[in-house]
């Protein structure tokens, strides 16, 4: 199989790396020419994506910002061949699975959303990992829900990257999740550490500093491109946040500890319902 890989940071570089050592043949493109060379000789990939290896590929992984993701398709579509699948690798969804859908029937191709929930908080393509993905959770947005064949061969196409699950949904379901399972987390983990207090926080600190503060290490320009992206989404969650956090602060300026006490019963209760739910699932 002949794979395209567009965007060779660590989430593309990885997807090349996974690729390429289950024995595929791997093109790859990248603006950056650092970035590209490190990727050839580093026998990542097997040669650059260009307009005319593009012709060649079966499956095409578009590892871009969303709104470079879609600059590409619209830009690249007319090269893609009939037989090939394109998965983007994008944290929205809504923007680029409109573009691709469209682009997607007008010449032929398949395009189907992605959104691999996995990562560090490093980027580039020199802390890629052939495993990045091993047992990690996918997010497929189909053009089609009814079509068992479709989605059965996204997930044969999926398999050298060894993701441990695909779940299927929209676009718009998949954004309005991942503003309050990701983008929320790094909102409250980056506005956290902002704390004055974190700057004496040594020797007064253990795995709950370090739990809430690991995704404030963030790649600035691409989350404020995946946070406007996604902004009502994003805004609701933050919304329920802030009040939430009033409650708590109107108990302790009230010395309410009966009330303090029920938000505290009432978040452990959930956290409970929660995980209980996950596991019976899992």
């Amino acid at each position: 199989m002949n794979v395209g890989v567009v965007g060779l940071g660590l989430i593309g570089g990885s997807m090349a790396r996974a690729y390429k050592s289950a024995g595929h043949q791997v093109f790859g493109s990248d603006i950056n020419s650092a970035s590209l060379g490190y990727a050839v000789l580093s026998g990542i990939i097997d040669k650059e994506l260009t307009c005319d290896t593009i012709k060649e590929c079966d499956l095409i992984f578009i590892a871009l910002y969303p709104e470079a993701a879609v600059k590409y398709l619209e830009d690249n579509s007319k090269y893609i061949n009939k037989s090939c699948t394109v998965i983007d690798l994008c944290g929205t969804k809504r923007g680029i699975c409109k573009t691709g859908f469209v682009l997607a029937e007008k010449y032929g191709f398949t395009f189907v959303g992605g959104h691999p929930m996995a990562g560090t908080q490093f980027s580039g393509i020199k802390y890629s990992r052939k495993d990045l993905f091993r047992g990690a959770p996918m997010v497929i947005v189909p053009p089609r829900y009814d079509d068992i064949v479709l989605l059965d061969n996204i997930k044969g196409l999926l398999s050298p990257a060894g993701f441990g699950s695909i779940s299927v949904t929209t676009a718009e379901k998949h954004d309005e999740m991942i503003a309050f399972t990701s983008q929320l987390a790094h909102v409250v983990s980056n506005a956290y550490i902002k704390s004055e207090t974190a700057k004496s926080h040594g020797g007064f600190s253990a795995g709950s500093y370090k739990d809430m503060t690991r995704v404030a290490w963030l790649n600035e320009n691409l989350w404020t491109e995946l946070f406007t992206d996604n902004s009502d989404y994003l805004i609701k969650e933050l919304d329920n946040i802030i009040n939430s956090l009033s409650e708590y602060k109107a108990a302790l300026e009230n010395s309410d500890r009966d009330t303090l006490r029920k938000l505290l019963k009432d978040g452990r209760e959930m956290k409970e319902l929660i995980d209980g739910n996950s596991s019976k699932k899992a």
